[in-house]
């Protein structure tokens, strides 16, 4: 049973029956919780019928389990029972399935996961670079030296296509643009746009590509869905009667099509609820998600607002930060443009009789260390903080988080040196990336056969233990003899008389001898794998590799994702598909192995470990203690003339950000009359100040996931160059001034 005593606020918003509501709710709020409450109390109240349902919608699919469960508990029934929990993408794709024929599509059509939808756009911007080998020439740095040049061309070039591919395939399809549609917009532009011709190229053959396979993505099934609810009148009744109740969580994330949908079935006179938090707005680059959109809906559109302000997460000192940011955004940050970056309500500290009182009041939780610290020396300080305060707080829990996935993994590998617990919440992982490495040295060297390199380590991944610096002097001076072996098939395969071992027999004792004869057998093994499917092979091979449940698990699902792989490329060979299993090894792929995030994670589960994670992943989740790193201008930049940007690449010119030009042609071709125009630069500047303030909402939200303790730290960044983050700088003379 549930026993959620509300608190003022919270009882406010219970009170509603009716009509569109909009709530600000402050990090820590109970958002969640109280949406659950109102859910729950509309289905007992009899607002909803037998045959309907209360709708919830909320952003991922951890956030789905944690509404149902919660609403069964208040209602103390065991099965779902007057409601539906989705995400949008989910809810999409219940309308479409109702009807697909209506949207043109198959009764038994496919969605393909991001993974795949990534690969294939790859593909077609592959495909794009190869026919039009010299056409983004005029967007690089003039003075690159021709090896430098061709350098970019064949590493760089590709990934920044896809980007933009991906970008422009979102955007065009948010704007419910098909490439028919744009492909007569361009053709009447009053002016070239090449690089939206070069993302309509692409985006064509993308979805040529879908259709070939029967299949939609996600963006497709909110589009499709948006069309049948238009289209189908009587359809959209029968809904809006199905559903007479909409509640919105997180809506601070929602899209122009998420809008739209919902628009839809709420009708003009419909129950909309929608609650979210517009400071913690952090997945709105290159898409049409925006804070903006919950703004607009609460000043102009909902006849009801409330606010959740207050928050028993953080302690006080913690809170006084928070908001002070807020204040120092809206009227001190140097950039005046963007001081509409966050907003009130201000978080307020739980009063004194409330059930979830805030942590008590310490003026020393918070530190904001000025040390100039390149980026190992801030990571050692890090750890070394770690080290001294975990054997006193093994019931507390602590988090590192980052700004991005390779910087996370520095941090684990300093805690792996000085031996330190830790879960890891990056893009894919340890566990994971290191068994796909050695999968893929092993691979690799079956695919290159006369490589003695590749041969020397697939040798290291076979008697590597799990950990990345497990191999000892003596495997790494095997490994060294493989290296130096002219013909590698004198050592594999020997003719009589032609055996490499025999050569190097004099100058190695018996131990490495039979070390390298038991290799020699285990490759031949591994050469007769190569016959099977992608998956047997793995299998086959992952035999030889690892023994604990774990790893077998996780190379079952990894011959898995190969299978399917090899399935939707029948061209692909070993080489190919070896690079998938390169991209999950080098955390560039997405892929989920056994952690608490495929279903969500809750940190009181690993008290006494430290989780290493993003800020991006942190949302919506606390720790007693945190330590954000890599505050500098870099991480955080402020719109000043010394500041760099993260999606601006080195090699373009003029510092220009390829995405959001290519958006901004897109843009034009969409446009009609004055706006029908394109000037280079503008875009690039709009992103900055739109980046600007996504960074400064992304500090807000990793300070409001701290309980008790909060550590900033700042590094001098790769060149050395890199200065505190202007927001770092505030806070920090404003804290020290506040304890005088």
């Amino acid at each position: 049973m549930n026993t959620f005593t509300p608190r003022p606020a919270q009882s406010q918003i219970l009170t509603y029956t009716g009509g569109k509501m909009g709530i600000s709710a402050v990090p820590g709020s109970g958002k969640t919780h109280t949406l659950s409450a109102l859910a729950a109390q509309l289905i007992r109240s009899g607002a909803v019928s037998g045959e309907q349902e209360v709708l919830i919608v909320t952003l991922v699919n951890s956030a789905v389990d944690n509404f149902s469960s919660r609403i069964k508990e208040f209602l103390e029934l065991p099965m779902p029972f007057g409601y539906r929990v989705r995400t949008l993408h989910g809810l999409a794709h219940d309308i479409v399935r109702e009807k697909p024929s209506a949207v043109g599509l198959e009764e038994r059509f496919a969605i393909l996961d991001e993974r795949e939808a990534g690969s294939i756009s790859k593909e077609s911007a592959s495909a794009w670079l190869q026919a039009h080998p010299g056409e983004l020439d005029g967007y690089l740095l003039p003075d690159m030296e021709q090896g430098k040049h061709d350098w970019v061309h064949r590493q760089l070039l590709p990934d920044l296509v896809t980007n933009i591919a991906l970008a422009f395939i979102r955007s065009a399809k948010d704007n419910r643009l098909t490439p028919e549609k744009l492909r007569h917009m361009l053709n009447v532009a009053p002016t070239p746009l090449p690089l939206a011709e070069m993302g309509l190229s692409i985006y064509s053959d993308y979805q040529r590509a879908l259709a070939y396979r029967g299949a939609v993505d996600f963006d497709d099934l909110i589009r499709l869905a948006i069309d049948l609810l238009e289209n189908d009148i009587e359809f959209l009744e029968r809904l809006r009667y199905r559903w007479p109740f909409i509640l919105e969580d997180e809506a601070q994330d929602s899209s122009r099509l998420q809008e739209q949908i919902l628009r839809l079935l709420s009708g003009e006179a419909g129950n909309w609820v929608r609650v979210g938090d517009p400071n913690q707005a952090i997945f709105e680059t290159f898409t049409t998600a925006s804070p903006q959109h919950l703004l607009d809906f609460i000043h102009f559109e909902a006849s009801q607002y409330n606010e959740l302000p207050d928050s028993g997460r953080c302690q006080p000192r913690i809170i006084d930060l928070a908001n002070r940011l807020i204040k120092w955004v809206n009227g001190e940050h140097p950039e005046s443009s963007v001081r509409d970056a966050l907003t009130v309500p201000f978080i307020r500290p739980t009063p004194a009789d409330d059930p979830q009182p805030n942590p008590p009041d310490d003026p020393q939780g918070v530190k904001l260390i000025s040390n100039k610290y390149t980026p190992d020396e801030e990571v050692e300080a890090v750890v070394k903080s770690l080290d001294h305060w975990l054997p006193e707080h093994q019931d507390a829990t602590v988090a590192v988080l980052v700004p991005r996935n390779q910087r996370g993994a520095d941090v684990i590998n300093a805690l792996k040196r000085r031996d330190i617990d830790f879960v890891e919440l990056l893009g894919s992982t340890s566990s994971t990336r290191i068994a796909a490495a050695r999968l893929g040295d092993i691979v690799g060297a079956l695919t290159d056969p006369q490589s003695s390199a590749r041969l020397a380590a697939a040798y290291l991944a076979w008697r590597r233990e799990g950990e990345e610096d497990s191999n000892n002097d003596f495997q790494h001076q095997v490994a060294g003899l493989i290296r130096k072996c002219g013909a590698v098939e004198t050592f594999i395969s020997p003719r009589t008389g032609v055996d490499w071992l025999t050569g190097v027999a004099s100058e190695n004792d018996e131990t490495v001898l039979d070390e390298l004869d038991e290799f020699r057998g285990l490759v031949r093994r591994w050469q007769g794998t190569t016959l099977l499917p992608v998956d047997q092979m793995v299998l086959t091979l992952s035999q030889d590799l690892f023994t604990s449940p774990t790893d077998l698990a996780l190379v079952h699902k990894l011959a898995l994702v190969l299978r399917q792989v090899s399935d939707d490329h029948r061209d692909w060979r070993l080489p190919e598909l070896n690079g998938e299993l390169s991209l999950i090894a080098r955390n560039e792929r997405r892929f989920l192995g056994f952690s608490e995030d495929d279903s969500g994670f809750d940190p009181s589960h690993h008290p006494g470990k430290v989780v290493v994670t993003t800020m991006h992943k942190a949302k919506g989740l606390e720790w007693d203690r945190v330590y954000l790193v890599s505050v500098n201008n870099y991480d955080f930049p402020s719109g000043q003339p010394n500041d760099r940007y993260i999606p601006e690449k080195w090699f373009v010119r003029d510092g220009l950000n390829m995405e959001a030009e290519t958006l901004s042609q897109l843009e034009a071709a969409c446009a009609t009359g004055e706006f029908n125009f394109y000037t280079e630069g503008v875009a690039t500047q709009s992103a900055r100040l739109d980046y600007v303030r996504e960074r400064l909402r992304l500090l807000y939200v990793g300070i409001t996931r701290a309980r008790k303790d909060l550590v900033l730290t700042w590094n001098t960044g790769r060149t050395g160059k890199q200065t505190p983050a202007i927001p770092f700088i505030a806070l920090q003379g404003w804290w020290e001034e506040s304890r005088k």
